[in-house]
């Protein structure tokens, strides 16, 4: 659940609100059951909305943020909780360095512009010219929670907001077993936000949805 700015009533995006108060909802039921020796999991954390409350809990919690300019309001926020670990990266399917794409509007509000900064091509409002662009470090997600899972057993919860990294790497967590080892996975798919891949995204839910129980999976995060 990362912090964007409410939509207008007479707006098609005002019932973004009500999906925001059904997240902080289900959020909220989540941080009732963690506590202390739990481990939870916040990709896409941006600025901190979702990995402080779960940090509160006394959960270790691994807040990955890929924007250089996120990340710091991150760690403006979280830096004092030594039960939070912040990693600079995004999340995909191998380690390395990768383009992170800024919205065209990042000059106006770089920390609020934040929310849209993807390594996604085809999104609606990325900046075509690419002048605030930035290369970033990728983690390789699949590797990164077997290794988790094989230290701590399992992991409590996991919450994705990576602005369409979704398309890719949920079939992969569910490929390699890993959403079986995970308490509860919500996730932000952005199928509204790509026009030209919206099928692949809405196949990739329909595939999910039949091998995931929604209580296990949840794809309506946002």
């Amino acid at each position: 659940m990362s912090e964007k700015g409410s939509a207008r009533p007479d707006t098609p995006l005002r019932g973004y609100r009500e999906r925001k108060l059904r997240a902080e909802g289900v959020l909220a039921g989540v941080t009732a059951m963690l506590g202390k020796g739990d481990i939870a999991v916040d990709l896409g954390a941006n600025v901190g909305a979702v990995t402080e409350p779960l940090a509160s809990t006394g959960a270790s919690v691994f807040a990955f943020e890929p924007d250089p300019v996120a990340f710091a309001a991150l760690a403006r926020r979280v830096a004092d909780r030594p039960n939070v670990e912040m990693i600079n990266a995004a999340v995909g399917l191998a380690e390395g360095r990768v383009t992170l794409l800024r919205s065209v509007r990042f000059e106006d509000d770089p920390v609020a512009a934040t929310v849209s900064s993807t390594v996604l091509s085809g999104k609606r409002d990325r900046d075509a010219a690419g002048t605030n662009d930035v290369e970033v470090r990728q983690v390789d997600l699949v590797a990164f929670l077997k290794g988790l899972i094989a230290r701590h057993g399992r992991v409590a919860f996991l919450k994705m907001d990576i602005e369409g990294g979704e398309l890719d790497l949920l079939p992969a967590l569910s490929a390699a077993g890993l959403l079986d080892a995970i308490g509860y996975t919500v996730v932000e798919t952005h199928q509204r936000k790509f026009p030209e891949k919206r099928k692949d995204f809405m196949r990739m839910r329909r595939q999910m949805s039949k091998l995931h129980s929604p209580l296990q999976l949840n794809l309506d995060w946002i």
